[in-house]
């Protein structure tokens, strides 16, 4: 027994407490821990702490764990079961505990540990279940029933595991959700790195992975591989990951021997690479990427889950399995085959089906990819969440932790030019070209950002950036009088066609705000020669009267004449801020009498429909207010920002207005196609309405706003990723457009600088 709990302790967090094997204990459960922990923390530590109690077997007892693990227990010892329980129930600042179930996890007897251990426990526990057996015997029912009977909630992980936990074992189905077993978010690719790091270069890669032992089914795929090799002899087969512990310690190396004189005797050995260790995730994942079709070729039909199918799914590797469980319900046909049990034969058949049709290769293997993102580790992360808040309310209260800001995206996507406008999945599409639009907004993204780093050699990157997009507006702009070019190729030339048939009031008028935050940054660090040129750009674009039609360029002009009016630099003198204001009351006036003439009782907007950006339109007029005093445009731009708010959100989950029939005035608001730019825009009005108004309901407002980024919207799904710093650009209906533009990623960027002014 090794238990260091002291009911005594002091803890200002919330904790919850995982019960599982944890590494460096070699188990698919522990690995299964170890990721589901380490996702919670990143999205809600610091006020919620996980903290692990580590169930061992005998020879696990001298395992050297981390400082997450607070207490051990000895699988077989009810008494460590028992007072591990006690110290729990004395902790207030235990909330829940969280039990991954497997039969072999709690001790002889088919784990029967676990029941006592579940009474005992007087705080709400949730379990999940890893394994649902559909013929259980007498005494494994038996236990399962009562844990069914006694945890609060029961987790599963697939659907055909529902249905079990209901009609064998009489689980009320209202205590039974699923939540799907996690996956890593990792960029698609082809796997051509990933093969050289491995040797493996232009090999077909099949690959099977995970502890090995005689239940997997690896002697089925040696015996179809001189098969498949006959037709493909570039074919190799990458068994990966050690003897399974329980097994080494019964009979030594005696399987894995086996193999290997199975290979040769079929004279495969050539053809077949071990990969004989105990393999880490990053490790793991790299050897996925390097396949190009993974064999999940289990024995046990009743196996409910195979961590190792749902993460060669999730990198995007086609699947050929046997017909257990959870293998029945995910592999669709345009993501996987099934083989037979026991049957090599059915292997080579499914094999070489697909590698005699490379386009439905790599069909599958792109479907394999885009289904599985709701997947990820931290939309799994998320979906516990709530159930744990269902339990324990407390844990609704948090104060919720977000990530730091990351911008690899943002400098993958831009070149020497400016920043490229469209990416696929996150690789940049230079053939789109770029925009003034996307490098105006990146302009002020990495301005706003600077004043938060310490360190000259992080602000000087960010300099440089500016320096790449204010180049931008300055060969887009206009040489005989104000103005910008919004469209260019690839070849950096001029889309002419587009730049003279579209309106570009908006596109010009974001530039000119991105001019406005880079000439008036107050921060001493940044060169003068950066705010020299963007102040001459700035002013040429006020030479002539601006003739404007777009609501939304008035509101970006607003907000860049608000700067330049306050600015106290010595350049900027009275008679031009005196100009300036002039210009600024006559758009804001335009915006007053639009919302006059087009809002009513139950329609207080200043259109007769909502588009894009909209709470851009109450921002301006708050910054209008600030810069004037004017009491007006204060009124309007509250009355419409809570017209606004009422409709981008149903209770506490944010849904903004979708692009894709927008909301029309007496009609319904369209759901689908939610852009990251639209909450984006609501979070920066926000921000300003809470500091004309120091009324905290705006600023809890705007921290639910954010995160729609992390999963509070309508799909329960993460829309920024945090591995590549690059943004998804929109939730349709049923899905999240994968791809990473520069649109959507600076918009969370200028979302998420914001959340530094809390």
């Amino acid at each position: 027994m090794n238990i260091h709990l002291n009911s005594q302790d002091k803890s200002s967090n919330m904790w919850v407490v995982f019960v599982s094997s944890f590494p460096p204990r070699q188990c698919g459960i522990a690995t299964f821990t170890a990721d589901l922990v380490e996702h919670f923390d990143q999205q809600f530590e610091p006020r919620e702490e996980t903290k692990v109690i580590a169930l061992n077997t005998q020879s696990d007892a001298d395992l050297s764990y981390s400082d997450k693990v607070i207490a051990q227990i000895s699988e077989n010892s009810i008494e460590d079961y028992l007072s591990v329980a006690q110290k729990i129930n004395e902790m207030d600042y235990v909330k829940l505990v969280s039990i991954q179930h497997e039969y072999g996890l709690f001790g002889d007897n088919d784990g029967e540990h676990a029941i006592p251990f579940i009474q005992a426990i007087q705080k709400p526990v949730i379990v999940t279940l890893h394994t649902v057996l559909p013929e259980p015997s007498e005494n494994q029912k038996r236990i399962m029933c009562s844990i069914a009977e006694k945890a609060d909630r029961i987790v599963v992980m697939t659907h055909s595991s529902a249905k079990l936990l209901t009609s064998i074992y009489g689980a009320d189905p209202e205590k039974v959700k699923i939540v799907p077993h996690g996956i890593h978010a990792r960029p698609y690719t082809f796997g051509r790195r990933a093969k050289k790091e491995f040797g493996l270069e232009g090999k077909k890669v099949l690959s099977t992975f995970g502890l090995l032992n005689r239940g997997k089914g690896i002697e089925f795929a040696l015996e179809a591989l001189p098969r498949i090799v006959k037709e493909h002899p570039d074919v190799v087969y990458a068994i990966i990951g050690a003897t399974h512990p329980v097994v080494l310690r019964r009979e030594g190396p005696v399987y894995i021997n086996s193999l290997k004189e199975m290979a040769r005797k079929l004279g495969i050995e050539k053809n077949v690479v071990f990969f004989d260790k105990y393999v880490e995730t990053s490790e793991l994942l790299r050897m996925l990427q390097a396949s190009d079709i993974y064999l999940s070729l289990s024995q046990n039909p009743a196996q409910a889950v195979s961590g190792t199918l749902t993460y060669a799914l999730g990198m995007g590797r086609p699947v050929i399995s046997t017909p257990f469980e959870q293998a029945k319900e995910i592999l669709t046909p345009d993501v996987g085959l099934l083989a037979e049990f026991g049957n090599s034969s059915s292997i080579a058949d499914a094999v070489l089906t697909l590698l005699n049709d490379s386009e439905r290769l790599t069909s599958m293997s792109r479907c394999a990819y885009f289904k599985t993102r709701s997947m990820t580790w931290d939309n799994v992360a998320l979906s516990y969440m709530r159930e744990f808040k269902k339990l324990s309310p407390e844990l609704a209260l948090k104060e919720k932790s977000i990530p730091a800001v990351n911008l690899d995206h943002l400098k993958r996507m831009t070149d020497d030019f400016g920043i490229f406008q469209f990416a696929i999945l996150t690789d940049p599409d230079p053939q789109a070209g770029y925009t003034i639009d996307d490098n105006a907004r990146a302009l002020v993204a990495v301005i706003r950002y600077a004043r938060f780093l310490k360190t000259q050699e992080e602000v000087n990157e960010l300099f440089g950036l500016a320096g790449i997009y204010l180049g931008f507006l300055e060969y887009a702009a206009h040489t005989d009088g104000p103005g910008f070019k919004n469209y260019f190729n690839a070849d950096h030339f001029s889309n002419e066609v587009r730049n003279t048939t579209e309106n570009l009031q908006d596109a010009n008028a974001r530039a000119t705000w991105s001019l406005a935050i880079l000439a008036t940054c107050t921060d001493e660090r940044l060169p003068d020669q950066l705010k020299d040129r963007a102040r001459i750009l700035l002013e040429k674009q006020y030479v002539n009267k601006l003739d404007l039609t777009s609501p939304r360029a008035m509101a970006f002009h607003i907000k860049a004449l608000a700067l330049m009016i306050t600015d106290q630099g010595e350049q900027t003198n009275q008679h031009a801020q005196s100009e300036y204001k002039n210009i600024l009351i006559q758009y804001a006036d335009v915006l007053v009498d639009l919302y006059t003439r087009s809002s009513g009782p139950d329609w207080l907007w200043f259109e007769d429909h909502m588009t894009y950006s909209n709470a851009l339109l109450s921002e301006a007029l708050l910054r209008a207010y600030v810069a004037t005093g004017n009491e007006e445009y204060k009124r309007i731009g509250k009355e419409s920002l809570d017209f606004l708010v009422e409709n981008s959100f149903s209770g506490d989950v944010c849904v903004p207005v979708g692009q894709n029939g927008w909301f029309k005035q007496g009609g319904t608001k369209r759901l689908y196609d939610q852009q990251p730019e639209e909450v984006s825009a609501l979070v920066l009005a926000l921000q300003i309405m809470f500091e004309v108004s120091d009324d905290k309901t705006y600023l809890n407002k705007k921290e639910l706003a954010f995160d729609w980024f992390l999963g509070n919207n309508m799909l329960d799904q993460v829309i920024y990723s945090q591995m590549s710093g690059g943004c998804y650009d929109g939730i349709g209906e049923g899905y999240i457009n994968l791809n990473q533009g520069a649109e959507s990623t600076i918009s969370y960027l200028l979302a998420r600088v914001s959340m530094e002014l809390q």
